[in-house]
């Protein structure tokens, strides 16, 4: 029978490319000479420095062109808001992956609600959808791709 899986997967080292591209690009730009501006990666968060807030947003721009350029989905991204600490100001930027309980529950609903001739199974954090017709997963990934869902969706483990 087959089936497919839907998940919500970063690519951490490109994640950790971009990041490292970001750094070496603001340690080379002239607006930012002289100033202690740096991106820092812990695990799925990227904290940004600067003097300004100002200088965040441009930071920001910055961050987000080189993870483009490496195919990372930018809907992961969610930007925090500045913090200003003293002369300094700083800002989180999370990357977010993985489903939730309530967003699998969400696209199984989605699923059964179609009408379409697949069946739709959580386990853990993706959602197995299985159907005796390729045409019917074919048409169920359709379905997903024009949902509403607030997370990047990837179709893997396709068998027939």
């Amino acid at each position: 029978m087959p089936s497919f899986d839907v998940v919500s997967e970063i690519d951490m080292h490109e994640v950790t490319n971009a990041v490292d591209q970001a750094n070496r690009e603001v340690g080379t730009r002239f607006d930012f000479k002289g100033t202690d501006a740096r991106y820092e990666l812990n695990d799925n968060l990227v904290t940004m420095h600067a003097e300004a807030e100002f200088q965040l947003q441009q930071m920001l721009d910055i961050l987000r062109a080189k993870l483009a350029k490496r195919n990372v989905d930018l809907g992961c991204l969610k930007v925090e808001d500045p913090e200003l600490v003293g002369k300094n100001a700083r800002q989180a930027v999370t990357l977010r992956q993985g489903l939730d309980s309530v967003l699998t529950k969400k696209l199984v609903k989605l699923l059964k609600e179609s009408k379409m001739k697949v069946q739709a199974s959580i386990q853990g954090d993706k959602v197995r959808v299985s159907g005796k017709k390729r045409d019917d997963l074919q048409a169920a990934i359709a379905l997903l791709r024009e949902a509403d869902v607030d997370m990047p969706l990837q179709y893997e483990n396709f068998r027939d």
